[in-house]
């Protein structure tokens, strides 16, 4: 059996998809499974078990002699949330506790680190163990990632195979029920689509143009592809960069959304939101040298590509799910 706990969420259930498309349905899904508006994301896939998420622990010991790989991908995404006691719960010591038991029942692990760890980004975007104490997130979703990752690298009880995986900016189908915290590719979709144009944060830097912002966006089919890879290989343990290796910038972003749409480009700019705009990360880019090394090689996604892609085959029909 596999175990993939935050199944209901967005890479999860993707995952979910990718494992069925290669033959896998022992699975074990394991989440809050109360939102009603999520159930699509999972319903139609194929599965073993639904577990609630507070019950996790004592399934695992429960059949740990069935489990042969997990990936822990759930977890409170909300940047913007500043309460620390829900991260400290969700992401930190509920992380903790699945860490001991797949450490304890010698089973491989692959979890959801972040790269909202890197903060502004002061000490670059290299996924080197020897920088993971000295990153400085800039809201308390980043800080209980880091924290988790420091956490981790002291364990002298380990799983016998795990990964962290700083995820840059994932967008593609299923991401529907986020919220605020979908991608931009989906807000631009859905904007273009309402009012036929878009907004973008204006800068508020004097070194970067209005839309010049860049990040990493990296699609999600390349994200499960990295997951696929790390559970057949299981020989490198670590911390991982995710992203695509490359920066876009968020015009870039939007013109190749209102080309997929075969829309011409009508952008507006806007300020940055001022409960966001101290913490907002104007550049960041993955190096992809780690992944790279141990023999991951297949070929990331453009943002040309993975936006066509999600736009034309997802976003523009009414279910955009995978």
């Amino acid at each position: 059996m596999i175990v993939i706990t935050g199944a209901a969420g967005f890479i999860a259930s993707c995952l979910v998809r990718r494992l069925n498309d290669d033959g896998f349905r022992d699975l074990v899904l394991a989440d809050d499974f109360s939102r009603p508006d999520k159930a699509v994301n999972y319903t139609g896939k194929h599965y073993r078990e639904l577990v609630d998420r507070k019950h996790l622990a004592d399934w695992l010991r429960k059949h740990d002699d069935q489990i042969q790989f997990v990936f822990h991908l759930g977890a409170r995404t909300d940047t913007t949330e500043m309460n620390t006691a829900i991260f400290d719960e969700l992401n930190l010591h509920y992380s903790m506790e699945i860490w001991k038991i797949c450490a304890e029942l010698a089973i491989p692990l692959v979890y959801a680190s972040s790269a909202a760890t890197y903060g502004a980004g002061e000490l670059g975007y290299s996924d080197s163990h020897e920088i993971v104490s000295k990153l400085r997130p800039l809201n308390p979703y980043g800080e209980s990632k880091n924290e988790f990752d420091q956490w981790a690298l002291r364990q002298e009880e380990k799983p016998f195979f795990w990964a962290g995986l700083k995820f840059f900016n994932v967008y593609g189908p299923n991401e529907y029920h986020k919220g605020r915290m979908a991608s931009v590719v989906f807000h631009a979709f859905n904007q273009i689509s309402s009012t036929g144009k878009m907004k973008l944060f204006r800068s508020h830097r004097t070194d970067y143009p209005d839309g010049g912002q860049m990040r990493d966006f990296v699609y999600v089919k390349d994200v499960v592809e990295v997951c696929m890879h790390l559970m057949h290989d299981r020989k490198n343990s670590g911390i991982y960069n995710l992203g695509s290796g490359v920066a876009r910038t968020f015009l870039d972003l939007a013109g190749n959304t209102f080309r997929a749409m075969g829309r011409e480009p009508l952008i507006e700019f806007i300020d940055t939101p001022a409960d966001i705009r101290d913490t907002y990360q104007y550049f960041t880019q993955a190096d992809m040298h780690k992944l790279a090394g141990i023999g991951y090689t297949r070929p990331f996604c453009t943002l040309e590509e993975g936006i066509a892609d999600y736009v034309g085959n997802y976003l523009m029909h009414e279910q955009a799910i995978w």
